[in-house]
């Protein structure tokens, strides 16, 4: 695995001291994080970054603590922080780090098992396409990397991906579960979308300031 993307693990919270830089499945079911990941607001047709709430509910928190506004922004700082960038089930649009073995084509297993008869061996009900686009199978495994309360809701790479440095990551949600397959990029770009704790505090201040100066 690069290592770019280990070290933008380590700057968003991520623990790499496991990763022994032999097999990246072996590599990234080593990696832990004691913390949620949110996606930096990007521009859209009906919005710029700047003007996105880039945690939801953080508006609201910052109303709440108005008087460090004004007071101590540090303090309001380390508030944000330890609020947002816990594992918590709260909905604040962030996502969550669970590398997880998914193995429905492999006889023997529980995925199989659970997987394959009635779902996996059923083109019309699962699409493989974008999958094979990249690999050049439909039948290989799988591994989860993120789960979100975002769409794509479970984000995998594919273990037959001839990029081992750099896979692609692929993202599904639970609603069409490998019925409908999105190309997300690849696994270094993918993790750039994530802000780190100093990059929120860098959005939020400019915002405060912006407001500030009205």
């Amino acid at each position: 695995m690069k290592k770019e993307i280990l070290d933008r693990i380590s700057q968003l919270g991520g623990d790499v001291s496991q990763v022994k830089g032999q097999m990246i499945l072996d590599d990234l079911l080593s990696i832990t994080f004691n913390t949620v990941l949110y996606k930096r607001p990007v521009d859209t047709p009906w919005a710029k970054a700047e003007e996105e709430e880039p945690i939801f509910g953080l508006g609201e928190f910052i109303e709440e603590h108005q008087e460090l506004v004004e007071t101590n922004r540090e303090a309001l700082y380390q508030k944000i922080i330890t609020h947002f960038y816990q594992n918590t089930e709260e909905a604040y649009g962030q996502t969550f780090w669970q590398p997880v073995l998914f193995t429905p084509f492999k006889e023997g297993t529980t995925d199989y098992d659970n997987w394959y008869e009635g779902c996996f061996d059923d083109e019309t009900l699962v699409d493989l396409s974008e999958v094979e686009k990249v690999t050049g199978t439909r039948t290989g495994d799988f591994l989860q990397l993120f789960y979100s309360y975002g769409f794509p809701d479970q984000l995998y790479i594919s273990l037959d991906d001839p990029e081992k440095e750099n896979p692609t990551v692929f993202g599904t949600d639970h609603e069409v579960f490998f019925g409908e397959i999105t190309n997300e990029g690849a696994l270094e770009a993918y993790f750039n979308q994530f802000m780190t704790r100093d990059e929120l505090i860098e959005i939020v201040a400019k915002a405060l300031d912006k407001q500030q100066n009205k």
